[in-house]
């Protein structure tokens, strides 16, 4: 994704990678962004929206749009803050997850758990349950360091195990 290829553009990204990632971003469905397009109306000049997300993201020039924020209901009472990319966006988003997931994500530790494939905050617990049981003591953390997050869920103290 960041060699010159024939279109002289500065990064290389295939048309196809654009038109599959759209094809995942479709098949999660999701709601319309600040511009109220939906999968529908992005549908109706498919052709076009894919090539001006190619040609912004091949030339170095796309820069995505404000998210638009919903109000999500917690189980506890309040409300949390949702962004919704747009569609196009998603696309976006999807191209670059699709380029770069299957080089980085072999060299995160096997005990990595946040936005990995095939991992959830379930495994993260039921990892830490285990070393619980296991060692008398675990201490488990998150880390918040600039843009990268770290997740696992947290055992402090003697275990139980006895």
């Amino acid at each position: 994704m960041s060699s010159t290829h024939a279109t002289n553009k500065p990064f290389y990204i295939e048309k196809r990678s654009v038109y599959e990632a759209y094809k995942a971003v479709k098949s999660n469905r999701g709601a319309a962004g600040v511009d109220e397009q939906t999968i529908e109306h992005f549908e109706a000049d498919l052709s076009g929206n894919l090539y001006k997300i190619w040609n912004w993201m091949s030339s170095g020039s796309y820069f995505p749009p404000p998210v638009r924020a919903v109000a999500i209901p917690k189980r506890s009472g309040g409300e949390r803050i949702l962004g919704v990319p747009t569609v196009a966006d998603r696309v976006a988003q999807m191209v670059v997850k699709q380029e770069i997931e299957p080089i980085l994500d072999p060299i995160f530790l096997e005990n990595s758990y946040a936005y990995r494939p095939n991992k959830s905050a379930l495994d993260a617990v039921g990892a830490t349950r285990e070393r619980c049981w296991k060692y008398d003591w675990v201490l488990e953390f998150a880390s918040r360091d600039c843009s990268t997050i770290s997740t696992t869920s947290s055992c402090y103290g003697p275990c139980g195990n006895t």
